[in-house]
């Protein structure tokens, strides 16, 4: 690796984010999600009935990405697609039960892989990894 891509955040980030997407997907491809249906899924998980706007600024997606991958999940019997009871133009994200029993295992296989990346390092590193990975997105969104 040259020297400016192992001193490059971006690069590495990158790089990481990719492995991350890899190893995530070969764990829950045997529950029928892919990672971008996961990202969807951790933010319905904490609160059903979210607007395909709101799942879009909370994920830093484009709207197109957002509704191909809303439609795949509909399509696989993931979510239902509600009219709001405020907002007549708009419709509401909602899990199925088949989303919802995904839950625990979904968790679990992400979990295994954050795991394994961070596998030698110490609690304290762990710890401050994440925190330092927040500050770099919290910056970036500022930016």
């Amino acid at each position: 690796m040259s020297d400016f891509k192992q001193s490059s955040a971006g690069f590495l980030a990158n790089h990481m984010a990719r492995l991350f997407a890899s190893t995530l997907h070969r764990q829950i491809a045997p529950l029928g999600i892919a990672p971008a249906q996961f990202m969807v899924l951790l933010e319905l998980w904490q609160g059903d009935e979210r607007t395909q706007a709101d799942l879009t600024a909370a994920l830093s997606v484009e709207q197109a990405t957002m509704a191909n991958t809303l439609a795949r999940m509909e399509r696989d019997g993931l979510i239902e697609k509600r009219p709001s009871q405020t907002d007549k133009r708009s419709k509401l994200i909602c899990l199925t039960a088949k989303a919802e029993a995904l839950q625990e295992a979904a968790i679990a296989a992400a979990a295994g892989v954050n795991d394994t990346a961070l596998t030698g390092l110490t609690a304290k590193d762990r710890q401050q990894f994440l925190v330092l990975m927040a500050r770099v997105i919290r910056n970036l969104q500022a930016g």
